[in-house]
């Protein structure tokens, strides 16, 4: 299927380009729906691998790339639940998160996040499964899940340390702080900066850069350089599951959903 419209998602396949639009409001929540599609993105990849050579993942929201998972949703799922039938839930969902980003990971195809406004939690998770992250220079990236009580859980602790040195992974994970564009850069996180409002354009100016060259040279170079921390990524999600059983964390979530602020997942 070269072509997809959801209700959290789009994709379409375009001179060899295949650009996957997220556009669920109020910030490209990763919930239910937005897992449900970003599922069917990935079993149709096998498919697109023979029509495209690139992949872009942007969004068109104003607010930003992503905001990370549906804490709102979470929270709903959970609260009348026992400790074990929650944790079962967020294990559950954990580990078919785990499966798509572990597929947009190992795919052949070059990916492309093209980030602007907030890159936080579950969407940075997003972008670090990409190849490569071109960034707006307003873009921010950032790990709240600290002031939840909990670890980044999809993926990102593993994929940090794999791409950035242990210190900048300490002082997101440990502060819960987020850093600009102009510092992710500097630190290795992002490949490239564009001018506000340009990632998009910047990463489709790669894309055809990329094109030019054979594509079994680049998937043969992928595999090589960047292997995937599969025994860390397993260990991520029992960590985090063992945190989530915690009281402290359902208050902290109680908290959050509570908070009539525009945007309470801003630091």
């Amino acid at each position: 299927m070269e072509r997809f419209h959801g209700q959290a998602l789009s994709w379409e396949v375009r001179d060899g380009v295949l650009e996957l639009q997220l556009h669920r409001e109020p910030c490209n929540e990763i919930g239910s729906l937005m897992l449900e599609e970003l599922e069917r993105f990935v079993w149709a990849l096998d498919d697109l691998v023979e029509t495209a050579h690139v992949v872009i993942v942007h969004s068109v929201l104003r607010c930003g790339f992503s905001a990370g998972a549906d804490l709102r949703e979470l929270y709903e799922r959970a609260r009348d639940l026992s400790v074990a039938e929650r944790t079962a839930g967020v294990r559950g969902f954990l580990e078919r998160i785990h499966h798509v980003l572990n597929r947009l990971d190992a795919t052949p195809l070059v990916t492309i996040a093209a980030v602007h406004g907030v890159v936080f939690g579950g969407g940075l998770e997003l972008a670090l499964a990409c190849d490569l992250i071109i960034a707006d220079k307003m873009a921010r990236f950032g790990f709240p899940e600290l002031r939840l009580g909990l670890i980044p859980g999809f993926g990102g602790i593993p994929r940090l340390k794999r791409d950035l040195g242990n210190g900048v992974v300490r002082d997101l994970l440990f502060t819960g702080r987020s850093v600009n564009a102009a510092r992710a850069h500097a630190a290795g996180l992002v490949s490239q900066l564009a001018a506000e409002g340009q990632a998009l354009a910047v990463a489709r100016t790669t894309a055809a850069q990329i094109a030019k060259f054979d594509p079994t040279v680049r998937r043969i170079a992928k595999r090589f350089i960047k292997p995937i921390p599969y025994e860390e990524l397993r260990q991520e999600i029992d960590l985090f599951c063992e945190l989530f059983a915690r009281p402290e964390v359902m208050e902290n979530l109680r908290r959050f959903v509570e908070n009539r602020g525009p945007f309470p997942y801003l630091p």
